[in-house]
C-alpha cells in the first residue's frame, strides 16, 4: 500500500502584484492554515517519507511550516519541473520516486494538481470525491491511496481517494 498526498500550497498573498508569480509569499490565511493542516497530517498518522515541491516562495514556505510539525528530517526535494506543471508532468514526477518510500506528498498548485488528483481517483467515499472535482482549495490535501508495488504504476483511475483535508473544515 502506498499513500499519496497532493497538497495545494496555501493561500498566496496579492499584496504585492509587481511580484513575479514565482516569487508571490504566502498571506496570513495561509500562515495559519498550513500548520493546522500539518497537524491533522500528524493526528491521523499521514507522515511523509519523502516530500516534493516546487520551487514557488508559496510552496516553500507551506512546508517550511508544516516541517516543524511533521518532522524536520523528512526530505524535502525541490523540483523546477513541478512549477505549474501539466498533469502528466507531475505523475512523471511521482512516478520516478524510489520504491522505499511508501508515504510521498506532492506540494503544488492548480489547475495541475487538481486535475491530476481527479485522474488518480478511481474510487472513494462520494461526497469526497464529488469535494475533489468541485474546487480543490489551497491548503486543501487530496489523500489517495494505492495497491503497487512502486510509484511507476501510479495510472489514471488507480487511486483510492481516502479523503480531502480542507482547512476550512480544521477550524
Amino acid at each position: 500500500m502506498r499513500t499519496l498526498l497532493l497538497m495545494r500550497h496555501a493561500k498566496s498573498s496579492w499584496d504585492q502584484p509587481e511580484l513575479a508569480d514565482l516569487d508571490r509569499p504566502l498571506a496570513p490565511r495561509g500562515r495559519a492554515a498550513a500548520p493546522r493542516v500539518a497537524r491533522y497530517l500528524a493526528d491521523h498518522g499521514l507522515i511523509p517519507d519523502l516530500v516534493l515541491g516546487s520551487p514557488a516562495q508559496r510552496v516553500q514556505e507551506t512546508w517550511q511550516l508544516m516541517a516543524p510539525v511533521l518532522g524536520e528530517k523528512v526530505a524535502c526535494k525541490t523540483l523546477r519541473s513541478l512549477y505549474d506543471a501539466a498533469p502528466s508532468r507531475l505523475l512523471e514526477a511521482l512516478r520516478r520516486v524510489g520504491s522505499e518510500v511508501r508515504t510521498l506528498m506532492l506540494i503544488g498548485h492548480n489547475p495541475g494538481l487538481g486535475a491530476l488528483a481527479v485522474s488518480l481517483a478511481g474510487a472513494g467515499p462520494g461526497k469526497a470525491l464529488e469535494r475533489l472535482r468541485t474546487k480543490f482549495p489551497t491548503a486543501g490535501v487530496a489523500v489517495l491511496a494505492f495497491e503497487t508495488e512502486g510509484w511507476g504504476g501510479l495510472a489514471a483511475g488507480g487511486g483510492r481517494l481516502r479523503e480531502i483535508v480542507r482547512p476550512k473544515d480544521l477550524r
